[in-house]
């Protein structure tokens, strides 16, 4: 799952009657957001420390949709880039039956870094509703690329080495009957190289561990005011080959482990 604070809508093909507005051909989504901490599949990406979030989602009413999303990040400035990640996504949502099927693709930029430290990831999503639940499970797969490779020093690395990896999640919401609150869970599964990233034994975030998450909105209109429970897998042992990297830069203390985080966002 990309950023658990954020979700898309996708506009499907639909029918109307003659005498009803059509709905536009095009329209645009999108969201801004502050965080306490940006955390990709569970591994802070700002060192714990707060980031500002945002982009925006051009969809065509036949499914088809393109868009981008940015956020600040700690420490891709090691690589010579502007400690910035940039996303451009695109794919297709279409109905079957009472589920939505979304095949598309997100090409993770670091501008300005190493040549090595973009990468193009593939996903599959399935989502629906059963009563006031919402459901939704995903495939993600980034084929064999440098900026996933294990290009640490330790014993397994090798120059130029290039690796794989599969990211499998769910989500579930649910909301509470006249209520602004939803209450939200997430949990994934990474397979990667033997390492952790990003500044593990990789560049980009990549390795073998569990995610999860807990978490409640509130909805104020076109304001959500939310804090979750972000965890991992990935234990202090995990981590202490490649020392000190996945490390808080602050106080040395693991990067993945478990943390409240807050956040606001406004949609349009």
């Amino acid at each position: 799952m990309k950023k658990y604070m954020f979700a898309v809508a996708f506009v499907a093909t639909s029918m109307s009657p003659a005498y009803a507005q059509e709905e536009p051909e095009v329209s645009v989504s999108g969201s801004v957001a502050l965080v306490s901490d940006y955390r990709f599949r569970g591994v802070s990406q700002t060192d714990e420390g707060m980031a500002i979030q945002g982009g925006f989602t051009v969809s065509h009413a036949s499914g088809a949709y393109i868009g981008t999303w940015g956020s600040n990040l700690a420490g891709w400035g090691t690589f010579g880039g502007s400690s910035m990640e940039l996303d451009i996504y695109a794919g297709y949502a279409f109905p079957v039956g009472a589920a939505t099927i979304d095949v598309g693709g997100t090409w993770f930029m670091y501008p300005s870094g190493a040549d090595t430290t973009d990468f193009f990831e593939g996903y599959v999503k399935v989502s629906g509703d059963l009563g006031p639940v919402s459901g939704l499970v995903g495939v993600a797969y980034a084929p064999s690329q440098e900026a996933l490779g294990n290009w640490s020093n330790t014993p397994q690395s090798v120059v130029g080495d290039k690796e794989d990896n599969l990211y499998l999640w769910g989500d579930v919401s649910a909301g509470i009957p006249q209520t602004p609150l939803t209450l939200k869970a997430h949990l994934g599964y990474s397979d990667g190289n033997p390492g952790l990233g990003p500044n593990g034994t990789s560049i980009a975030p990549t390795g073998t561990y569990w995610d999860w998450m807990l978490g409640a909105d509130v909805a104020l209109g076109p304001v959500t005011v939310g804090i979750a429970y972000i965890d991992t897998s990935i234990t202090n042992s995990d981590r202490q080959y490649i020392l000190p990297g996945f490390a808080n830069t602050r106080d040395g203390t693991n990067i993945a482990a478990g943390k409240v985080i807050g956040s606001i966002s406004v949609s349009f």
